[in-house]
């Protein structure tokens, strides 16, 4: 196994992460080790928050809501669409990023619970979050339509990047930005970090293809699963992209930043050193994953 200069914090914060073993190797003993280690970095709800959890377009969805009265335009809002290589993850297990962006940027936060593979392979899950966006009017909550924007990491940041694909192809009404973390953008597999992270801490190159396996089942390979596919990036919302050095899925994201600034879009990408895949859970406990925070909800502010 290659060796990754992780600082002592990052080095106790994947021991921790890897503390929470699957009883066996089936599916349903990987989300119940999934779900217990989510629980584990999950803080208790800010009591500024609303929590309420409903139905939108028939998908669960979670609402994130500051306690405050709404601006007079209506809430800026986030949707944000988890983590979990589309097979694992729920919205227990992205509570601690949603609260933090209600919280700290006073705004309405909405998780999407989409349909996981491989029960749900590739277009389910992509068209929950579709559908849950196009029904954002329909929430009990004032938005205001022109601050809305589109966040998700890992497999989550593939199906925000999506979602923007399919909204412009649609010329419908496009998110304000797109925040993309650590994203799974379907890039080849010659890409430099497939090869320099290939058993990298939390997400090797094998585990990457393993989920792209069942979340692609028989469906051929298009630009809404693996929109590094897409011919053409041109007229898509400006993007923040944020990427971790020791992560198979690095290339990715830097690919997609500087096709995104071909394209002529603003994408401003973040390369965070040090950082592993699955680190946003760090927050409190590792310095450059604090940073990684700070650049984030910066971008966030100025967007919304």
């Amino acid at each position: 196994m290659a060796t990754y200069p992780l600082s002592q914090a990052m080095s106790a914060f994947i021991d921790q992460t890897l503390s929470f073993n699957a009883p066996d190797n089936s599916l349903p003993g990987l989300r119940q080790a999934y779900s217990q280690m989510c629980r584990a970095f999950t803080p208790p709800c800010p009591q500024a928050l609303a929590v309420e959890d409903f139905e939108l377009a028939g998908v669960a969805v979670r609402a994130y809501c500051p306690r405050s009265a709404p601006p007079s335009e209506g809430w800026p809002c986030i949707l944000y669409l988890h983590g979990g290589g589309w097979v694992v993850g729920d919205l227990d297990s992205h509570d601690f990023i949603c609260m933090e962006l209600a919280a700290t940027l006073g705004v309405l936060v909405l998780a999407v619970d989409y349909r996981l593979a491989p029960e749900h392979p590739f277009p389910a899950g992509f068209e929950d979050c579709l559908a849950v966006w196009h029904h954002l009017a329909a929430t009990p909550f004032a938005i205001d339509p022109r601050r809305r924007l589109v966040a998700g990491d890992s497999a989550g940041g593939n199906l925000a990047a999506a979602l923007c694909l399919a909204l412009r192809d649609a010329g419908q009404a496009l998110p304000r930005g797109q925040v993309l973390i650590y994203p799974a953008l379907g890039g080849p597999a010659h890409l430099p970090s497939r090869r320099e992270c290939a058993d990298a801490p939390l997400l090797s190159s094998s585990d990457l293809d393993s989920y792209h396996a069942l979340y692609l089942s028989d469906a051929q390979p298009s630009s809404l699963a693996m929109p590094l596919l897409a011919d053409d990036l041109s007229g898509l919302p400006p993007a923040l992209v944020v990427v971790a050095q020791w992560d198979p899925l690095r290339d990715d994201g830097v690919l997609y930043s500087e096709r995104l600034n071909s394209a002529g879009v603003d994408a401003v990408l973040y390369v965070g050193g040090g950082l592993v895949h699955g680190c946003l859970r760090g927050r409190g406990q590792v310095p450059e994953v604090d940073q990684m925070y700070r650049t984030l909800l910066a971008y966030l502010a100025d967007t919304l």
